[in-house]
């Protein structure tokens, strides 16, 4: 099994003001309507991300494409935003070795570099095109609708510059990754025979990461992602039970939501003790603020707040708000159960008490101590928490956790009777964004309410 929870702090048996037993008995009933809701969704043909461990046919698109340019670029560059850079980005840091852009050719085993550039501030833009080779650089332009604003002018920018270096070549240097059949993406993919990969119709972007939009960048890079995808098929299979006794995902979902609302604990921090997965805690707060944050239909805001963190490290920053701010947190430590490289401390300076006792241990034992020692002091103070532990940080794993993290949020869509598929909420400020940059679609109602906003007071700034 690549994962297990561990939720005894989370329980009033261990913490005070944690749930009680007989709460998380009668969460059964409400866990196996949710499970049900999901069941139904899933077989109307909506929750797409569930069948990507077994899309034979994504799998092989990517793969042969990785196949074909094996040894042809240095640097790989995603083209993304949202879903579409934080999967790839917590891939690299979680399965390539550290540092992994720092690498020569050699250490890399001849694989490529990878940069994601997610965002449109023209200075990270402008110095990492600056220094690239381009006739060694490959761009993977992802956007599913073919219409994302940011990654559409990131597109333009780059396509002027490789024709500018390349000429007609400029097009071998590009791959798409979109939807099948329709979007500006799949358009000029058909017209000028550029390289395009598929996001299925029913798979949305902040759960795409098995689909091409991550493994696509993390075969380029060498990551096995066939593990990956059994990894994930092998947690869905233990988190499709009805039973919350035997569901991971709906144990991490139904946790998440008594804890909110019974117990008003509305942050919830995800804090791996493992740098390599520091990334997922970005990750999984696109994905659990994004889907949950809704207005339910009786008119009620709804949606815990998630917030990232890293052991050992911000034990020495966040921490103390955890333990002694206000009681309205609970906190997602994440393991592993084996490190590949534990480094051994020196036992040097035994004259010195703080120092001395160090010695024979290793860095590894000292983060998990850290771990077990801030989990119950936490426990301790009445504040909630749970930890998932990684039987190690493979690919076999990493696909564990995210399709965990995905269902999981599924799961808590229906216990919070939203939409956890949806995005309204973002919806305004792209049509304001569009009309005031003049989108020929954007809608018009959007300019005219643009229009009728407060103006800037001079009164109110200094």
């Amino acid at each position: 099994m690549p994962l297990k929870i561990d939720f005894t702090n989370m329980m009033s048996t261990a913490v005070a003001g944690g749930i009680d037993e007989a709460a998380w008995r009668d969460a059964d009933a409400r866990f196996a309507a949710a499970h049900a809701a999901v069941v139904h969704r899933h077989a109307g043909g909506t929750l797409g991300f569930l069948d990507l461990p077994d899309d034979q046919a994504l799998l092989s698109q990517t793969l042969d494409y990785a196949g074909r340019v094996r040894g042809r670029f240095a640097d790989v560059v995603i083209l993304g935003i949202g879903g579409s850079a934080l999967g790839p980005i917590a891939l690299r840091t979680a399965l390539r070795p550290p540092g992994w852009n720092l690498l020569d050719d050699a250490a890399r085993d001849g694989y490529p570099r990878l940069h994601v550039l997610d965002n449109v501030d023209p200075a990270t833009i402008a110095a990492l095109l600056d220094r690239l080779d381009l006739a060694r650089s490959l761009f993977v332009v992802t956007s599913k609708s073919g219409g994302t604003a940011e990654t559409m002018a990131q597109y333009l920018v780059v396509r002027d510059r490789l024709e500018r270096a390349l000429g007609a070549r400029a097009r071998d240097h590009l791959v798409f990754v979109t939807d099948p059949k329709k979007g500006a993406l799949r358009a000029l993919a058909r017209s000028e025979g550029i390289a395009a990969l598929d996001v299925p119709p029913n798979v949305g972007g902040r759960f795409s990461v098995l689909s091409p939009v991550g493994l696509l960048p993390a075969a380029l890079v060498g990551i096995d992602v066939r593990l990956l995808l059994a990894g994930a098929a092998t947690v869905r299979t233990r988190s499709s039970s009805k039973r919350l006794a035997e569901n991971l995902a709906g144990t991490f979902a139904t946790l998440q939501w008594l804890a909110d609302t019974r117990h008003g604990r509305r942050i919830h921090v995800f804090m791996p003790y493992v740098d390599a997965l520091r990334d997922f805690a970005a990750w999984f707060v696109q994905l659990w603020a994004e889907s949950l944050g809704k207005v339910r239909r009786d008119g009620t805001n709804v949606g815990p707040t998630p917030i990232a963190a890293l052991g050992a490290t911000d034990q020495h920053s966040q921490v103390q708000l955890f333990m002694e701010g206000p009681a309205d947190k609970t906190v997602a430590f994440v393991a592993s159960a084996h490190r590949a490289e534990p480094l051994p401390i020196p036992a040097r300076h035994a004259e010195v008490p703080e120092l001395a006792y160090l010695g024979g241990r290793s860095l590894g034992e000292l983060l998990d101590v850290e771990l077990r020692a801030t989990a119950g002091a936490l426990a301790r103070r009445g504040r909630p928490n749970f930890t998932i532990t990684l039987e190690r940080v493979g690919p076999e794993a990493v696909g564990g956790l995210i399709m965990l993290l995905e269902l999981a949020t599924a799961y808590a869509g229906e216990l919070y009777e939203v939409d956890a598929f949806d995005q309204p909420g973002v919806e305004l400020g792209k049509q304001f964004a569009y009309a005031l940059l003049g989108r020929p679609d954007a809608d018009p109602a959007a300019r005219t309410e643009w229009d009728a906003l407060p103006r800037p007071d001079a009164r109110w700034s200094i």
